[in-house]
């Protein structure tokens, strides 16, 4: 996490008025069970462009043991679009080995260009394969889908945004079916990822386990509000306090030794030569002095960004289907999976589920001095990739 000592207004430019008029403008709701409820969400208006991404063959990078690299190319296709709308707020969700946004279509260029350069980048640094798309809403809606948002604030500082209507998932499946693609960028392009990065240990289960959780209706024909009912139920379960909580500890997660991760971090420089090499080494050692006394320097105490780190974190989100990350007990995952599994039995939903001893953060930091830091919670041992693979699959 770079330590920077500036103004927390510093780095924000005007925003596009699309986003300002429609995004912007939107209701923000803080209570996650709320998000089964069709009415909070908005239709996007028309002409807006519903970008995607996905690692080809996660799973197998994930059992290699690269599921650090397959959440950090993720998460770069967010950072990458963030830094080029100088981190002014658009709807977005990670999905642990893929993403998804909305931008307005004046912004078509843009979301272009920055999903094209992720994808040399992953490919250049990681040899990874990352399919990006790009596609408008009103194509989606030709085709019987549509794509409507909600926002959602887990704390007063930040806000992710929610995803209804089935259009998101099909653009993700056309897409791997090799539509909408947005080509790579030429070799040696690079997109601005200044701000991503974690330099946070792996987060161990302090109840069990870590559960990594996606429920998606059975199929498009599945009535909506009987799907919403069976989250709804999964949220209660969750949510009672019988053995279940948020992954990140009270107090946050433990900081990495100073240089661990440094390899992932390096790679993400804009400029990758030995100046930028050298000055990243210097604030990692910065940050890890600072984070190991506890004591604030200029405008950034190491105390409140712990705590702020806790309230921003994104360990559930509803994108078209629920996905949750959860340290529970044994006997919570099992009263999980049974009553997905009864769903399952009855045509409702489709589901997958990965028990893993440890959790796994992605952060982006544009300004340590600001509170709407946002932090993604994957699980450590594959996560929402390999509770993909384990989805029950349809008749």
């Amino acid at each position: 996490m770079p330590i920077e000592i500036t103004n927390p207004a510093v780095g924000r430019a005007a925003a596009p008025a699309a986003l300002t008029g429609f995004y912007a403008g939107l209701p923000v709701f803080d209570s996650f069970e709320h998000l089964t409820d069709p009415s909070i969400y908005t239709p996007l208006p028309a002409g807006w462009l519903i970008g995607t991404s996905d690692i080809v063959r996660s799973t197998a990078a994930i059992e290699a043991g690269r599921y650090k690299v397959v959440n950090t190319a993720a998460a770069a296709v967010i950072v990458a679009v963030a830094n080029a709308l100088k981190n002014n707020d658009f709807p977005f969700v990670f999905g642990g080995d893929g993403a998804g946004f909305a931008l307005p279509p004046e912004l078509h260029d843009l979301a272009a260009e920055a999903l094209a350069e992720v994808a040399t980048w992953v490919r250049d640094e990681f040899d990874l394969d990352l399919r990006v798309a790009l596609v408008s809403i009103d194509t989606l809606r030709e085709r019987g889908f549509d794509v409507q948002v909600a926002r959602f604030a887990p704390s007063t500082h930040v806000s992710y945004a929610m995803f209804t209507g089935g259009g998101l998932a099909y653009a993700e499946r056309q897409m791997k079916a090799g539509e909408f693609a947005v080509p790579p960028a030429p070799v040696g392009a690079r997109p601005d990822l200044n701000g991503l990065s974690c330099r946070f240990e792996e987060i161990r289960a302090e109840n069990g386990l870590i559960l990594s959780l996606i429920a998606i209706p059975a199929s498009p024909e599945v009535d909506l509000a009987t799907f919403n009912a069976v989250v709804a139920d999964i949220l209660r379960l969750a949510e009672r306090g019988h053995g279940g909580s948020r992954p990140i500890p009270e107090g946050g997660p433990s900081l990495a030794a100073p240089f661990k991760g440094y390899g992932i971090e390096r790679k993400a420089l804009q400029k990758p030569g030995l100046a930028g090499a050298l000055g990243l080494a210097a604030r990692r050692l910065v940050s890890y002095a600072i984070f190991a006394l506890n004591r604030p320097v200029g405008n950034f105490d190491p105390t409140r960004y712990r705590q702020q780190l806790v309230d921003n974190t994104d360990f559930r989100k509803f994108d078209d289907g629920l996905r949750m990350t959860l340290d529970c007990t044994p006997a919570l995952a099992d009263a999980l999976e049974r009553r997905l599994a009864e769903a399952e039995r009855k045509g409702i939903v489709r589901f997958g589920l990965h028990r893993q001893e440890a959790a796994l953060m992605t952060c982006f930091v544009p300004s340590a001095t600001r509170s709407d830091h946002i932090h993604f919670v994957d699980g450590a041992m594959g996560g929402y990739a390999m509770a993909a693979r384990a989805l029950k699959p349809q008749d």
